[in-house]
């Protein structure tokens, strides 16, 4: 149990311990020895594995948020990649196992709770150091600590991690006409990507609807 929301336990698997082991199963939802502890709202075989860029870590830092490996509940830690080259749909080698980009991270309450930082959740958003999300295309024996993972395969018309974060929280009535129409452009492109996973596809297209009606009025 994570701690009391208004009176209602909260139950997460956000807290993470480091693996030492020299490999790991990689099933179709998590990896072996972990879970998934309210699969309504979160988890499922578009979260199967959470990655975050360790390059952030220090920034983090920089901003008043000490943080670690594992903090922010993620499974695995990389260098070399981050929300800006990282497409959705890229799928990747990792030991035996294929996974897929499916959706960066959106924060809630549970990753505040964590902290212990309410602003940790804007702080998110603003920087867009979300990590991204993995599905499982093959299951396999996965190498924890000072592994690899190969890009395998990647479509260059799909957008970045970081372009499917400016989609989403872009506040569209601060924009002028040829940023605003850059804007939708964008929108369509990120709703137009096959591997976005269906739960992020189908909040972006109910925020579409919101904000075509504002932008309307």
């Amino acid at each position: 149990m994570l701690g009391i929301k208004r009176d209602v336990p909260v139950y997460s698997a956000i807290a993470k311990s480091r693996v030492e082991s020299s490999s790991l199963e990689l099933g179709e939802i998590n990896l072996a020895g972990d879970d998934q502890a309210d699969r309504t709202v979160h988890g499922g075989v578009d979260k199967a594995v959470y990655v975050y860029p360790a390059t952030h870590y220090t920034a983090w830092s920089e901003q008043g948020f000490p943080v670690v490996a594992g903090d922010f509940g993620e499974n695995a830690s990389v260098t070399g990649a981050d929300e800006y080259d990282v497409r959705v749909g890229d799928v990747w080698a990792w030991g035996d196992a294929l996974v897929q980009v499916s959706q960066p991270r959106t924060p809630c309450f549970k990753l505040a709770m964590k902290t212990g930082r309410k602003d940790v959740i804007p702080a998110m958003i603003d920087s867009g150091r979300s990590g991204w999300y993995l599905r499982v295309l093959r299951t396999g024996e996965v190498v924890p600590t000072s592994g690899h993972m190969t890009l395998e395969e990647r479509d260059p018309v799909n957008p970045t991690i970081a372009e499917v974060y400016v989609a989403s929280f872009t506040n569209v009535t601060q924009l002028d006409d040829d940023r605003r129409a850059a804007y939708w452009a964008l929108l369509d492109r990120v709703l137009a990507a096959p591997a976005l996973s269906r739960q992020y596809r189908d909040g972006l297209e109910s925020a579409k609807r919101r904000r075509e009606d504002r932008d309307a009025g």
